[in-house]
């Protein structure tokens, strides 16, 4: 029962889902319903792991490799992406591949293996070891550099400074992201890339919604998976604008003692966090204080990416 005084809540908008995430999952679900269980997922499908469960209830299998899939199988890649080995091993045991990757991971990939193809030595700004940076790291033939860093800037080793190229992974921080691309120009000032065109637009939306929530709150809850890369980078904003933040999957984890003299409390949530996550995060509030609960005015997106084409036409045909 909710005790002591209230508790004003303020929502980030937009939060939550993005098209990418949405279609990703829509194709799972899609490709269950047309085929039946089991339908083997490669990675999971989205960093969070509501979503991942709620599918596996439902028949989806989840791998980490595509060995561990029987030859001629349902497989669905992830919205991260795969390497080009991922997908020539997936052919080799003769997998029904559905291809769920993000359409603006898609559009990185094709960028960097376009200046791999004119000669650049290319730099990918984001995290080793990251699905999607290693998705795209195995699309691009030639000279790649990872980096996240401006310090690490100074250690690469490119075969020629005049031709120098960046793309970005599409889940960073703005603000991380246009260090390192400035620290780039500085040691390349003949570099090119598509300067921050690359973070995705739901990236930016959900940075930008929680720059200006950190304007009127306290403290901040981003709802989402410690693995997910965007709902990481939305606390880490919050924490650089000087309000301590806090990554939480599930209501459980939220400690009652961070919301001690606290008031004005911001929620928001990563784009691969469902909103129903975000209201059970309110239930649990609710069970110890008085919530008042209110939404900032924001982007409202419109984006929507279409299915894969033969999702569509077996659907049509089943109907």
């Amino acid at each position: 029962m909710a005790t002591g005084r209230s508790l004003r809540v303020i929502l980030a908008q937009p939060r939550g889902f993005c098209a990418g995430v949405e279609r990703a999952i829509t194709i799972v679900e899609r490709a269950l319903s047309l085929y039946g269980p089991p339908v083997y997922v490669r990675h999971q499908i989205v960093h969070n792991q509501h979503v991942v469960d709620t599918l596996k209830e439902r028949g989806a299998v989840f791998v980490e490799e595509t060995d561990e899939i029987p030859d001629g199988s349902i497989t669905v890649f992830s919205a991260h992406g795969v390497s080009r080995a991922v997908a020539d091993r997936a052919a080799a045991k003769k997998l029904d591949v559905v291809d769920a990757t993000c359409p603006l991971v898609q559009r990185v990939q094709r960028e960097g293996r376009r200046y791999a193809e004119q000669g650049y030595d290319v730099v990918l700004i984001g995290h080793a070891g990251h699905a999607e940076v290693e998705g795209t790291r195995g699309q691009i033939d030639g000279r790649l550099h990872i980096l996240s860093t401006p310090d690490a800037v100074t250690e690469i080793d490119v075969a020629d400074p005049e031709r120098v190229a960046y793309i970005t992974q599409t889940t960073l921080s703005l603000l991380d992201t246009r260090n390192v691309i400035a620290a780039l120009k500085a040691r390349f000032p003949s570099i090119v890339g598509p300067e921050t065109r690359n973070i995705c637009y739901a990236t930016q939306n959900r940075q930008t919604a929680v720059l200006e929530l950190a304007a009127s709150v306290e403290k901040l809850v981003v709802v989402g998976s410690a693995n997910s890369s965007n709902s990481s980078r939305l606390r880490e904003l919050g924490e650089a604008s000087g309000i301590p933040s806090y990554l939480i999957e599930a209501p459980q984890e939220l400690d009652p003692a961070w919301l001690r003299n606290v008031d004005r409390l911001g929620v928001t949530a990563g784009a691969s966090a469902p909103e129903a996550s975000v209201q059970a995060v309110l239930n649990w509030l609710r069970t110890f204080r008085t919530l008042h609960v209110e939404t900032l005015d924001g982007i409202e997106e419109k984006v929507h990416f279409k299915l894969p084409q033969r999702l569509l036409r077996e659907a049509l045909a089943d109907a």
